[in-house]
C-alpha cells in the first residue's frame, strides 16, 4: 500500500475535477480526498494498492475533459491514511 500527495495545477478548478477525480478512485479501490487550494490548484491524497494509486496519478496528469493539467506534484503522504474519498 501507498499513500501519495499530489498538487494538481493548471485549469483544474471549476471543471469538476474533485468530482471526477473520487469517481476514478472509487473504481480504482483508492481512499483518499480531493480539495481546491487557494492558489488554485488540487491537492489529491490518495492512498491503495501501488498499482491503483499509480493509475489514479496517470488519470490526474490529463483530468476530466473540461480540466487542462498544467504539471502534477508528488510526494509521499506520512499523514493517517484516509478512509473512503472525500472531496471538499
Amino acid at each position: 500500500m501507498s499513500c501519495k500527495r499530489c498538487i494538481v495545477s493548471g485549469k483544474v478548478q471549476g471543471v469538476w475535477f474533485r468530482a471526477a477525480t473520487q469517481r476514478q478512485a472509487q473504481t480504482l479501490g483508492v481512499a483518499g480526498l480531493a480539495r481546491n487550494l487557494p492558489d488554485g490548484s488540487v491537492e489529491v491524497i490518495a492512498c491503495g494498492a501501488d498499482a491503483a494509486v499509480a493509475q489514479l496519478i496517470e488519470w490526474l496528469h490529463r483530468g476530466p475533459e473540461q480540466a487542462r493539467v498544467a504539471g502534477v506534484e508528488v510526494a509521499e503522504w506520512t499523514g493517517e491514511a484516509p478512509s473512503g474519498f472525500n472531496t471538499g
